[in-house]
This record gives C-alpha cells, structure tokens and sequence, in this order.
C-alpha cells in the first residue's frame, strides 16, 4: 500500500480530570503531508505530541475526546468513521510504533504469533505469507537469529530487540500511514543508525506517509522533512526540518535546540576519596545449565570488575543485549551472579532479595527502563511516593505528605498530579515518577536504568542537573546505564565500555570517549547522530563498521 496524502485542520481535544472541569488540553492544530512525507511532532513531556499522532487514529485516551476538527487520510475521514470502520483502518491503513514496547506485547505468547496477528486479523495474507514477510522485517530491522527469533517470548529478548519486534508487528501489513511515537527511544546507538535507516528506506521505498513523535531533535534531523513543535498543546512553531534547525523563529524553538546539544555546562563531581561504597570482583551472570566446572551454558556477563565510592559517577554503556540492564540487577539482587562477588559499604551482599537487609533495601534503589512496567497501574501517585516511606521511615501523615511534595519539586512536576494514575501521565511524567519513588528512600547509591531515555530534551537536561545537585548535597552514587553517550558524558566521572558481555574498555569518562583505544568504543561514539540534515546517509552500515571488530 502506497502513501496516502494526510490532512488535519484544526484539531482540538479536551479532557476531563478525575473530580475536575473539562479543558482543552491540544488545541487548533493543522497541518498537511503529501504521500511520502514525514512530520515530526516534537516539544516537551505533556505537550501534546502522542495525544495528536493517536487522533491521526480516530483515538483518543480514556478521559479524553476528540471535540473538534478534522483528520483527512487520503479520501477518508478518520474522525467520521463507525466504530466498525475504524478497526478496519487501524493496524491496517493506519499503523502504531509505541514508545513502550515492553506494555505493547502479551507475555504469554511468541513474537512471532503477534507480528503476524494484524496481517490475519485484516486479511491481507496467509499464515504462511505473514510469517515469511515477518522474517524479511527481522532482517531488514537487523535483528538477531532473524529466522529464530520469532520463536522467542517478550522477556527472552533485550529491550532494543523487543522495540524493533514492535516495528515489524506494525510495518507487516504496509500500511499507508505510520505513527511513530519514540520508537528508537530504548535503542542504543549502533542499533539506532540501523533501525533509523530500514525506517528511512522502507518509507522511501512504499512511499509511506508518517507521523514521527520524539524528544531526540538529531534523530528528527534525520527522518522529517517538517517539524511542528507544540507546547501546552498549541502550535508554536511549523515549518521544514531545514529551516528549524538553521534559523528556528519561536524562543521556545531555540530552547529545545539548545537543550539538545552536549550538557558541558555540568560541572563533574568526584566522589569523595577512600569512601568505598561498592566493589564488584570477576562477576559472571548467565542462565542455563551448568558445566563441571559450574559455568552455566548461557553467559550474559563475564569478567566484570567495578569499584564505586560515594557520590561517583559511573556510565555503563553498550549495545543492547551487552549485559547493562543485567549488570545493574545483578548488584540490586534480582538476578543471581554465577561466579563473583559484590560487596556494599565493606560487606558481601547475597545474591538474593530473601538475604539482603532492609537497610540495604534502602540504600541500593534502582530506577527501571520502563516505567510502564515499574509503576502499578492502579495507584495514585500520592500511594506510589508514599509506599518507601511507610515502608523505610517512621513518618506520620503529615510529614509523609510534605515529604511527597518535596520529591515532586525535585523532580519538577506539578504537584496537582498526585491524585492521578500513571495511565494519565505522560511518558516523561511517568518515568520522573519513577526517579521520584527511588529518591524517596534516600538511598547512598541508585541503579539508573536508562532514566533518560523517556525524558524530552528539556526536561532532560533538569534531570540530569538534579543528579548532579544529588551527588553534590546528598553524596549519592550512581551507576548509570544509558545509550545516550553525550548523558554519559556529561554526567559520569568513568566509563565502562561492554561488549558481548564483557568490558573492553573502563576508565575517566573524557579520556575514554575523547580518544577511545577499542574499536567498538570507536564504533559506538561514531553512531551518534549529530544535529544534522543528511548525517544518517553519511554514516557506513552495520556490516562495514562491524568489519573492524571481526
């Protein structure tokens, strides 16, 4: 199915808030796509962005409707549609990449049984086809063991491999119109340059006509041919990806193009000398038997040595499926290391939750990738802040509320958004949430998970100064697992470079990433796009890069 010409003319949508009145939260929005081209909505957490690109849908959230405009796909009016015609646009016409991959698939069955379910549910192929068309997006989206694959389960696949699986699931019927809402935000780099180029070529290719939400102004350099930014819901600037980046009218434009760029103004804090806070020793993780010598068939992470003190820094980065997210379960007890030891403060800590003190339950917090997934769906914020100090600290009503506010002003977000759910918050909003329960327990050092990731450019870079202001007045430590090299940067006192499971290069954060010494340290700061028009076509693909590391 080729592109189709999309058309939306002053599109307005309200909601109404638990208890609250109705107000208009995206307002008198426009804009017109021929076949083939890609708009990019871009601005900050709670702008407006997904709320748009799911009206492209005829959808709009729970508490929310759609009161006014129009959304004109080709010769058919979305917004006018029956509910019967609707299912038939959407997943087939009209098809979604989400932000959250993990909240998008059912545990419980294979990937491959849900890439296909779309192309069977509208009937544009066979079994048989769907799953030989499933395995050429494998391929062309650079996905391990792409004839295997499809066999797996959500949790036996990394979150970068999982957010590509949700791209296949939504390409496979060629739809006409693709939303993409953050689709590369839990991709590292390498991964990223790969995933951005199949993206590119396959719209050039059908002539695919898409929306393209995203925080990340250098990938939006790469695929839009216009930008819209919204703030508050409202339009504030619209016009060719050429002529924002190279002469943005709007201040607030210009706010998020500086934003955008290398945090250098952060000043680095050391951890103080000779406060060890954690040792790790030739840590080993894997899964699967284990051979006589008691090496399990399955090795994720081998060879890891680390020592943190109090209020350092330490950036762990690499490819998806490198053993990052593993490497920071393993020192927060919810995987069991094989071989190796982690001590905490001077002390071994067991390798299970059932052995491990509340105390250390305090003091070691860890902030997920997914917030989808960390925060409980059915609680109000107040209950998920209240939660850790009810559990560490003996604090009356009042003071648990007003330690609450505090952690909503850390984490700058309204304080009227206690009473809500985390389905009525937005993506960024959710994972500051996230950041926000970890602080609560006041802990001496905090496992980030990609923290960032979620985070418009914006309000990632306040995120990344209260880190730092943390590390300076509270002394905590951090050992940070981000994609987002200039974060890593910005942030960290050290590196570790992974690789396959292990360290190939560790040292100070400038001396490693400024002259890095190991190909694939080269080869990871090389894929970082630059906040250019044209860069992605400049870059060589995988398979030339990958040569120097054969």
């Amino acid at each position: 199915m080729l592109g189709e010409s999309l058309t939306v003319r002053d599109l307005r949508i309200c909601a109404t808030p638990p208890g609250g009145e109705e107000r208009i939260i995206v307002n008198d929005i426009g804009f017109a796509l021929a076949p083939g081209e890609v708009l990019a909505l871009i601005g900050e957490s709670g702008s407006g962005k997904t709320t748009i690109a799911l009206a492209m849908l005829g959808y709009a959230r729970s508490g929310c409707r759609i009161a006014g405009g129009s959304v004109q796909l080709g010769d058919t009016d979305v917004l006018s549609l029956n509910p019967k015609e609707t299912r038939a646009l959407r997943g087939h016409r009209v098809a979604y990449i989400a932000q959250s991959a993990a909240a998008a698939f059912n545990p419980s069955r294979t990937l491959m049984d849900q890439v296909i379910e779309g192309a069977l549910i509208h009937g544009v192929m066979s079994r048989q086809e769907a799953r030989q068309k499933a395995v050429s997006l494998f391929h062309d989206l650079a996905l391990p063991e792409p004839d295997h694959i499809g066999e797996r389960y959500p949790h036996q696949v990394s979150g970068g491999q999982l957010q590509r699986v949700m791209a296949a699931m939504a390409l496979i019927t060629d739809p006409a119109l693709v939303i993409l809402d953050e689709p590369t935000t839990a991709l590292d780099v390498t991964t990223q340059i790969e995933v951005l180029r199949a993206f590119k070529q396959v719209m050039r290719e059908r002539g695919t006509t898409a929306i393209y939400v995203s925080h990340d102004l250098a990938v939006v350099a790469q695929m839009a041919d216009q930008v819209l930014v919204l703030q508050n819901g409202e339009t504030q600037e619209h016009n060719t990806t050429a002529r924002i980046l190279a002469q943005p009218a709007h201040a607030y434009t210009r706010s998020l193009l500086a934003a955008a760029r290398p945090h250098e103004h952060l000043s680095p804090v050391r951890g103080r000398p000779g406060a060890e806070l954690l040792d790790i020793d030739d840590l080993q993780v894997g899964y699967g038997a284990r051979n006589a010598q008691g090496r399990p068939a399955n090795v994720v992470l081998e060879h890891i040595n680390l020592h943190l003190t109090s209020g350092q820094a330490l950036g762990v980065i690499g490819e998806s499926g490198s053993g990052k997210s593993t490497l920071a379960r393993a020192v927060a007890g919810l995987v069991a290391p094989s071989h190796g030891a982690i001590q905490f403060d001077r002390r071994e800590l067991s390798t299970t939750l059932r052995g491990r003190t509340p105390e250390q339950f305090r003091r070691i917090q860890m902030v997920f990738q997914s917030a989808d997934n960390a925060l409980n769906p059915a609680h109000s914020v107040q209950r998920l802040l209240n939660r850790p100090l009810e559990t560490y600290f003996n604090l009356d009503r009042r003071a648990r509320r007003a330690r609450v506010e505090e952690l909503m002003d850390l984490v700058k977000l309204p304080r009227h958004l206690l009473e809500r759910k985390p389905g009525e918050l937005s993506g960024g909003q959710k994972q500051r949430i996230n950041l926000a329960r970890a602080l609560a327990a006041r802990p001496d050092l905090i496992l980030c998970d990609e923290v960032t990731s979620a985070l418009d450019t914006v309000v990632g870079a306040a995120i990344l100064e209260l880190l730092v202001e943390l590390r300076r007045e509270l002394g905590v430590a951090y050992l940070f697992i981000s994609h987002d090299i200039s974060t890593v940067r910005s942030l960290c006192d050290d590196v570790m470079v992974l690789y396959q499971g292990q360290c190939v290069e560790s040292g100070p954060c400038r001396q490693v990433l400024d002259t890095p010494q190991h190909d694939y340290t080269r080869r990871l700061i090389g894929s970082v796009p630059e906040l250019r028009q044209g860069w992605l076509e400049s870059r060589p693909p995988r398979s030339e890069t990958a040569a120097t590391m054969a």
